[in-house]
């Protein structure tokens, strides 16, 4: 005899049709995940109205008050009762939902954040007269008149009220304001020529204002650059290349900042597919890409970066967010942005960022209090100081002041000194260049191998007797797995029994090289990159190895000539600014800034 299972009731469930008020509440839930997608909702709708000002005014993290103030087109008076029904928008007539131009079109947010909160909604088109409507847990008032010149004015209060156990989940006041903070200021990275105030007005009153946007003049590269400027810092700005570039009907446009520029974290990376402030792993991935050349794997780089292209290439209505985006062909935007952020690299030469400087002379600020050398032990002088030559110390090496005259008006100027046997201390016409002559060095080889291998691939020099390296069979097998990649390379290996490997051929360009030695720092940057990297990828990095391997290694003198050779091969590399790992190859000081060290300003 079978025996009823428990969980199974005897009156079984019925289908109801939920009423509206709970569909917005539920709808609520995916729209309005915190105060921050709120303002980020009624920011969008501002600027699909037209707005050229639009001012956000929050409280207490915007918890208990978002107020967005526009001069937009407005909403008629007849119109405020369907704004506030479900899935009713001015955006798109539901005839074709990829034709989207505008950042709205689902038409679910004033619903869900009347449904949620208290909301109020005021408004005045040209020519007609201001109304008001209300809402307040789904409730809706009736249409009232209302005073007001123009635009739009979006009120909220009270958020989450309607569902008190959303308040539990919401983060401290500080930290749901700089959520606000970040919506704002990506949208207002998206729209230059449109202008923004953020302003905390808890406690009442006018409040304090905590971003500022004028709206930007000139052509959208001056408009973006000059609202990058206000949004991310004069740093970025001065340290950002323009991107310009088209692939197959999609546009990539937008600033990315040299590779020692770079940050800690991803920070400062901004993504947005037509006009649309977006979080998309194959772009950030393909941003990653773009500087794998010069950045470790703990180095984040910064950009601002806009893809524009038919809306039917792209699917927006993917999340109800939407924040996230789908291409027709995926292959197609990560290849234009890696070749468009590469170019534009390139095109940036020896060049490397103004803060490196900057953070050069923090690093030589004096100590508190003054300190004069009259003041300090004698120590390194146990006699008398006779001359120039004896003053320096032995790792010191000067050269004659003929050299300046000739080449000090080159953008890294004359060699004039090798420090320490790593650094290069070179004179320009306006102050001075110190170059670490590994990593620059490293850089060249580099770009040597690379420009080889794509045009016909490492040229190799046969070893006489071929070089056996003793490895564990794992490593070995690894390293016989990319045996045809590393041929490329121009090293070229052979199984030899058990674990041992024959190293048959190196890479010519790097003269006589320990084969082991090399073989070992394959081993290190495979077991970096880990299993996800693509072939291309592993190759470059592999690559970068073997340029460290058989670069200019720190403890070596150089000769004058030497030392210049360096200096004009690096004003003519692509990237010598910065070595394979993303770290400055040379720091260059202004004459100004020397004087204002030695207090002579």
């Amino acid at each position: 005899m079978a025996i009823p299972d428990p969980k199974i009731s005897e009156n079984r469930p019925v289908i109801r049709q939920l009423d509206d008020a709970a569909i917005n509440r539920i709808a609520a839930g995916e729209v309005v995940e915190r105060p921050a997608s709120a303002v980020k909702e009624l920011v969008e709708n501002a600027i699909d109205a037209g707005a050229t000002r639009i001012d956000i005014a929050v409280a207490d993290g915007g918890k208990t008050l978002i107020r967005v103030t526009d001069d937009g087109c407005g909403i008629a008076a007849d119109d405020l009762p369907l704004a506030l029904s479900r899935h009713a928008t001015s955006k798109i007539d539901g005839s074709d939902l990829l034709n989207i131009h505008s950042f709205g079109f689902r038409g679910e947010a004033l619903p869900s954040l009347g449904a949620v909160g208290r909301l109020a909604i005021t408004s005045r088109v040209a020519g007609g007269d201001a109304a008001v409507i209300r809402v307040q847990g789904g409730a809706v008032d009736p249409v009232r008149p209302a005073a007001l010149s123009g635009g739009t004015v979006v009120e909220l209060r009270d958020l989450f009220y309607a569902t008190p156990a959303r308040l539990k989940f919401l983060r401290t006041d500080r930290a749901e304001a700089q959520a606000i903070s970040d919506v704002v200021k990506r949208l207002a990275m998206a729209e230059p020529f449109v202008g923004f105030t953020l302003r905390d007005v808890s406690g009442g009153g006018e409040g304090r204002v905590t971003f500022r946007a004028d709206p930007e003049t000139g052509d959208m590269f001056d408009a973006l650059h000059g609202r990058l400027a206000s949004v991310l810092g004069r740093e970025f700005s001065d340290n950002a290349l323009a991107i310009d570039a088209e692939r197959d009907g999609f546009h990539l446009t937008g600033y990315a900042a040299l590779p020692t520029y770079s940050r800690g974290s991803a920070v400062q990376q901004f993504l947005f597919v037509n006009g649309r402030p977006v979080r998309d792993k194959q772009l950030i991935g393909a941003l990653r890409g773009a500087y794998m050349d010069f950045l470790t794997r703990d180095r984040h780089p910064a950009a601002v970066l806009f893809v524009d292209c038919d809306p039917h290439l792209v699917d927006v209505n993917v999340h109800p967010a939407k924040s996230e985006v789908r291409f027709r062909d995926p292959a197609i935007v990560r290849g234009l942005i890696v070749s468009g952020l590469r170019h534009a690299l390139a095109n940036a030469g020896h060049r490397a960022s103004t803060t490196v400087a900057g953070a050069t002379l923090g690093a030589m600020q004096p100590e508190q209090g003054r300190v004069y050398q009259m003041d300090r032990p004698s120590q390194g002088f146990a006699r008398p100081v006779q001359g120039f030559a004896e003053m320096a110390a032995p790792s010191a090496r000067f050269e004659p002041a003929p050299e300046v005259v000739e080449t000090a008006h080159l953008p890294l100027g004359a060699a004039r000194a090798q420090v320490h046997e790593n650094y290069v201390i070179a004179q320009t016409a306006t102050g001075i260049v110190i170059v670490d002559q590994h990593a620059a060095h490293e850089r060249l080889v580099y770009e040597k191998l690379k420009r080889q291998m794509a045009e016909n691939g490492v040229a190799a020099q046969a070893l006489l007797i071929p070089e056996i390296v003793e490895l564990s069979d794992s490593d070995a097998a690894l390293l016989l797995e990319l045996a045809e990649d590393l041929a490329r390379l121009g090293l070229v290996i052979e199984p030899f029994g058990g674990g041992a490997i024959a190293v048959r051929e190196t890479p010519a360009i790097l003269g006589e090289v320990n084969a082991e030695a090399m073989l070992r720092d394959v081993l290190d940057e495979l077991a970096d990159l880990g299993d996800s990297q693509s072939v291309q990828a592993r190759i470059e990095a592999i690559l970068s190895r073997v340029a460290c391997h058989g670069s200019i290694r720190s403890g070596r003198l150089m000769r004058a000539e030497e030392m210049n050779a360096l200096l004009r091969e690096m004003e003519a590399t692509p990237h010598s600014g910065q070595c394979n790992h993303g770290r400055p190859t040379y720091v260059e000081l202004k004459l100004s800034d020397i004087e204002r060290l030695f207090g002579r300003t």
